[in-house]
């Protein structure tokens, strides 16, 4: 008996242990302390920050910084992470090297925060009225490693990339006294103001770091500045950068449109929310292409043949105009929860649909009415906008509303299935929206207002001011009830919430225009696919490739897509012949008149399948047709407007 129940004993307290042992869980380690919230309160002192971009042949960035320090104790210092107009976290701290920090010239040692990897922590000791900071910002040297901003001919100096500054404070109330040494014999143009050159360094006068980060730099050997607005109160300057001097080469008729367009811009706005205003236009096939908007000033950088190939770049022609717009919308007005009081503290997208949708929509319109279009390349584009959204499948699970996450979500990296899992679709989608919003109000005010009457009271006031001026869903549909009544609230949240198979097409219709297809490309569709370096079968097999033959798109459920096509598939013959984009439009042609399916061989890693393509709608290419007897009120919105 005994010996039964010690053995009874030792069996209930190793299952009382392993029932123990279970249910114990590690603790989790307690996380770091937060960081300081910004406050709007003054920063002590003024930060000196000196930065030399003259080693353009490694694209290296060398930087000193000499901050100003209230006294011993804790000090965290920020590299920008969520940066205006990416809409994303993407500070680009992959690239930054070599940090040593000092204070009365000795080194202290730094510790980068554990969860944020943007904050780094140091002790400033007894007696140190400024710390120093010395790094570098290794610029990408190819384009895996992100934008090329530095070639032997020009670089691209954005502010952000080179700058730590204090936790604690509105980035607006932090001072800052930049400057910058450039490549002998260089020249640069930027927003900033009092800039003084001695030799290779230009120092600018001092400033807070908002301005700064919101003033980037263009650089380079050849320069060419025009003035587009001459004998005007407000300098507005095309600041153009190429990598050879003949590239700079622009005719009369190239830049009068140039012109135009700030004339047109003003006209639509009825303001200016700048002193002066850059344009940063960089022609290189080595610098990266960007276009990024700033409150007096934009950076723009687009293939090197802009002007000398000029009839090859219609493509091209839409970006100053969208970057402009955004002088206006999204840097003046701005969704409330874009605007944030640092450059680490997230920023919510909710309504990019407005900042970029509209902005995109008069980026298109202002392209017309300069002359950068003409009147037919503008119905070709804004046709070819309609068709990838009339084929848009992915509208039929995901919301226009989701598609504001993208540059969060997606972080603008490529897509296997665009037309299924939808990309940043705010932007042109959005287009068609304010496209259906104009319209509608043409209609409804038989053709006495429209939203250039919007642009202009909800963008355009405040002439001469460019503090932010924040606005909410509800101030929209208030503005566009002010140019006439209607239940916008439920127009705007049916267009951006809805999942439903049908494109936003109804501004087309209402514009006296509908979506066709033809076997013919426009000019303004050879010009995209050239300037593109594309071959683009969407609209026919559901397949675009690149100049090397490789697949970059393919339609969700289309043709192509259901004998197995994917993305980064190499195409090497169709119907046995050697494969090219005129030999796919041949084979295209004849499958309309043959039961035969279309035969595509192709390569995938060290495999080769050939794709039996049912296919036999022939060519397709967008296009518009008036609809007899209605209103052109798509014309009239793309007409110039005179004074």
């Amino acid at each position: 008996m005994r010996t039964n129940n010690w053995r009874a004993a030792w069996l209930g307290l190793g299952v009382a242990l392993a029932c123990a042992g279970a249910s114990a869980q590690p603790v989790p380690a307690p996380m770091p302390p937060a960081i300081a919230a910004p406050r709007d309160e003054a920063y002590p002192g003024t930060i000196a920050l000196e930065v030399d971009v003259s080693d353009v042949a490694l694209g290296i960035f060398r930087v000193r910084e000499s901050i100003p320090v209230a006294g011993p104790g804790p000090l965290t210092l920020l590299y920008p992470q969520w940066l205006p107009g990416n809409h994303a976290p993407r500070g680009p701290t992959n690239h930054l090297a070599g940090i040593e920090i000092s204070a009365n010239g000795a080194r202290i040692p730094w510790r980068r925060d554990t969860v944020n990897m943007y904050a780094f922590h140091v002790d400033v000791p007894a007696g140190a009225s400024a710390i120093e900071a010395r790094f570098q910002f290794l610029s990408p040297t190819a384009g895996n490693q992100g934008r090329i901003v530095a070639t032997p001919a020009m670089l691209n100096l954005q502010w952000n990339t080179v700058v730590l500054y204090p936790a604690g404070h509105y980035v607006s109330r932090i001072r800052v006294s930049p400057s910058v040494v450039l490549p002998e014999g260089w020249s640069f143009a930027a927003a900033l103001d009092g800039a003084s050159t001695e030799g290779r360094t230009t120092r600018f006068a001092d400033t807070d770091l908002m301005t700064l980060v919101d003033s980037p730099i263009f650089a380079g050997q050849h320069v060419r500045r025009v003035d587009l607005d001459p004998n005007a109160r407000v300098r507005v300057t095309l600041n153009i950068f190429a990598d050879r001097p003949d590239q700079l080469e622009a005719s009369e008729d190239q830049l009068r449109p140039h012109r135009e367009l700030v004339r047109q811009a003003y006209r639509l706005f009825g303001s200016r929310h700048y002193d002066h205003y850059d344009f940063l236009f960089g022609l290189s096939d080595r610098l990266s292409g960007i276009g990024l908007e700033h409150h007096r000033s934009s950076e723009n950088a687009v293939g090197a043949g802009y002007f000398t190939d000029w009839d090859e770049h219609l493509d091209d022609r839409e970006l100053l105009p969208h970057e402009i717009v955004h002088s206006w919308n999204g840097k003046f007005r701005r969704p409330a929860d874009l605007w944030t009081a640092d450059y680490n503290n997230p920023m919510r997208n909710s309504l990019l649909w407005v900042y970029e949708g509209q902005t995109q929509y008069w980026g298109h319109v202002l392209t017309a009415r300069s002359g950068l279009w003409s009147r037919q390349d503008a119905l070709d584009s804004l046709a070819h906008t309609a068709a990838i959204y009339d084929a848009r499948v992915g509208r039929n699970w995901r919301a226009l509303q989701d598609t504001t996450n993208d540059p969060i979500v997606s972080m603008r990296r490529p897509q296997p299935w665009r037309s299924w899992q939808r990309s940043e679709d705010y932007y042109s989608e959005g287009l068609l929206i304010w496209l259906d919003a104009d319209t509608l109000i043409r209609e409804r005010t038989r053709g006495r207002r429209s939203l250039d009457d919007f642009a202009r009271a909800f963008f355009g006031g405040g002439d001469g001011s460019w503090t932010p001026s924040t606005y909410a869903f509800e101030d929209v549909v208030a503005a566009l009830n002010a140019v006439t009544p209607y239940d916008w609230a439920a127009f705007l949240r049916a267009h951006v919430d809805a999942v439903a198979a049908a494109a936003p097409l109804d501004g087309v219709a209402r514009g006296g225009w509908r979506l066709t297809y033809s076997d013919e490309r426009s000019n303004y569709f050879k010009q995209y696919e050239a300037n593109n370096e594309v071959a683009d079968f969407m609209f026919s097999i559901g397949a675009a490739f690149d100049k090397a033959n490789n697949v970059t798109q393919v339609q969700w459920d289309g043709p192509a897509f259901n004998q197995g096509l994917t993305v980064a598939a190499q195409a090497i013959a169709v119907n046995g012949d050697a494969f090219s984009a005129e030999a796919l439009r041949r084979a295209i042609t004849a499958a309309k008149e043959s039961a035969a399916p279309i035969e595509l061989l192709v390569k995938s890693g060290d495999q080769y399948r050939t794709l039996a393509i049912g296919y036999h709608g022939g060519l397709r290419y967008p296009r518009f047709e008036r609809i007899e007897g209605t209103p052109d009120r798509l014309g009239a919105i793309l007409a110039p407007r005179a004074l």
